[in-house]
């Protein structure tokens, strides 16, 4: 929640950014697409390398660029310290994303009431309505406005990473420990002639039986942060040209009501099934990009309707895809597809407010806005689509059919020791298979020289054997050819 609420600590401020260091909508359209652009690579980076070396060190280690970012803004005298900064919290929040969740899942209890994803999406959007709106009252009522923000930002930092050192000591940790002997090759075009070794992989691997429920999801949440996305991006700037002028206060507020009503929007929503939320949650966002495009983006009253439902319709999205990817994901890999699917959710978020950067170099803002939102409401009525038509069979995690096993048969005189359980897997990733290694049974020995009687693994003695074969005689001599005959007779009479 620290580090999305220092992520979006500058949405209120760049009107004020603009008209400081004078440049022009197409660098404010470029500051967005760094964060989206930084923070993909960060998230397929980071996820994996939180399920090989554990969530702890890495969500300590994305504190150390948050830091960076916010000492970058704090400091910014041109666009390019603007531009390091965003790079530096996009690193920061795409590191932290996939590990905060597989922490929360770890260490939460499955009989919570409020289980890992949604908290994960709670304290996500919470981070994002945080950001502007303590951004937006700072400006207004405390000195240096552009320096006290980030300022604050820090210190919460410092008192983070001192937390999370005591809520998580080294000691303590159940991470597993690095992967050490293990080498992944990353592949390059054979052109670069450039050959990467490392011990993670960075392509997303989303097991078949998850990948239906998986791309339905994403869906959902693409359209849910982009219509957010198209919020945070242009509410700064439809508000300064109402005629009511908008101003940081206002712009902050109308802000955080947006992730505020989608945090109570999620908490509603946690009870009814995951697939009925996200089919009322993409029904919100189209009512609300149809809004947006009904008043031309230049009514504030519009805005803020349009804003409500856009908050509405992301908590209901954005938490039922979340809990149906997580329910049936595998404990090792939740990182790895957390990452994945938030990959998509960054996307939405930074999309629309590039392609209305570069709409608005040949049209009006107004213009604009409104072809985006029709297009968002076709997205809309795709997603809804797909939704109703896509086979529940195929969104379920089915368990997998037992596997044929194939036996030997264990021969006479001789008995099974070892063995595999069934269903193991052989050496060398063969068909699953269950099977006895055989040897012979030991002779038993009558012989009062020949030491203790055989025992079965159980402890009980082994009966005799019956068949040709003769103790040795006293004195360790083997009986004449003829002796047996002679002892049977005897025996007779």
């Amino acid at each position: 929640m620290a580090l999305t609420a220092g992520a979006y600590l500058p949405s209120p401020l760049y009107p004020d950014y603009q008209r400081l260091f004078g440049y022009d909508d197409l660098v404010m359209t470029l500051l967005f697409a760094t964060f989206a652009l930084v923070s993909g690579p960060a998230l397929l980076l980071c996820g994996p390398a939180a399920d090989a070396v554990g969530p702890r060190p890495v969500l300590r280690l994305s504190l150390l660029p948050a830091a960076a970012g916010s000492g970058c803004f704090a400091v910014a005298d041109s666009p390019a310290w603007l531009f390091a900064g965003r790079v530096c919290q996009a690193l920061a929040l795409g590191a932290a994303t996939g590990a905060a969740q597989a922490l929360m899942s770890r260490h939460r209890s499955p009989s919570s009431r409020v289980g890992a994803p949604l908290l994960a999406s709670l304290a996500f959007a919470g981070g994002t309505a945080v950001g502007p709106a303590a951004s937006g009252l700072l400006v207004a009522y405390v000195p240096w406005p552009l320096l006290t923000p980030y300022l604050l930002h820090l210190a919460l930092l410092a008192w983070v990473w001192h937390r999370l050192r005591r809520t998580v000591p080294a000691a303590a940790s159940t991470d597993p420990a690095p992967l050490r002997g293990r080498t992944v090759r990353a592949r390059m075009p054979a052109r670069t002639g450039i050959a990467i070794r490392t011990g993670i992989s960075v392509r997303p691997r989303i097991p078949a039986a998850l990948r239906a429920t998986f791309a339905v999801a994403g869906l959902s949440g693409f359209l849910a942060w982009a219509v957010v996305g198209l919020q945070l991006a242009l509410v700064p700037a439809l508000l300064a040209r109402t005629p009511h002028g908008g101003g940081p206060a206002l712009t902050g507020g109308v802000l955080a009501a947006v992730l505020v009503w989608s945090v109570l929007t999620q908490f509603a929503a946690a009870r009814c099934s995951a697939l009925a939320a996200q089919l009322l949650g993409v029904a919100a966002l189209s009512a609300s990009l149809s809004l947006l495009a009904a008043t031309g983006a230049t009514s504030l009253t519009g805005t803020l309707g349009s804003a409500l439902l856009a908050g509405t319709g992301h908590g209901l999205a954005v938490g039922g895809a979340a809990r149906a990817v997580d329910a049936r994901t595998p404990a090792g890999q939740r990182s790895g597809i957390a990452a994945a699917l938030y990959l998509l959710f960054y996307l939405g978020s930074g999309a629309p407010a590039v392609a209305v950067g570069l709409l608005s170099l040949r049209m009006p803002l107004t213009v604009a806005v409104t072809g985006l939102s029709w297009a968002g409401v076709a997205l809309g009525g795709l997603s809804l689509l797909v939704l109703l038509t896509v086979p529940q069979r195929l969104r379920e995690d089915r368990a997998p059919a037992p596997p044929r096993l194939r036996r030997r048969a264990v021969l006479p005189g001789r008995r099974a020791v070892g063995g595999r359980a069934a269903g193991g897997r052989a050496p060398g990733g063969a068909r699953p298979y269950a099977y006895v290694r055989l040897r012979r049974r030991p002779r038993p020995s009558t012989h009062p020289s020949a030491g203790p009687t055989n025992t079965r693994p159980s402890g009980r003695p082994t009966p005799p054997v019956s068949g040709t074969h003769r103790p040795p005689a006293p004195g360790g001599s083997r009986p004449a050819a003829g002796a047996d005959a002679d002892s049977e007779a005897a025996g007779g009479t």
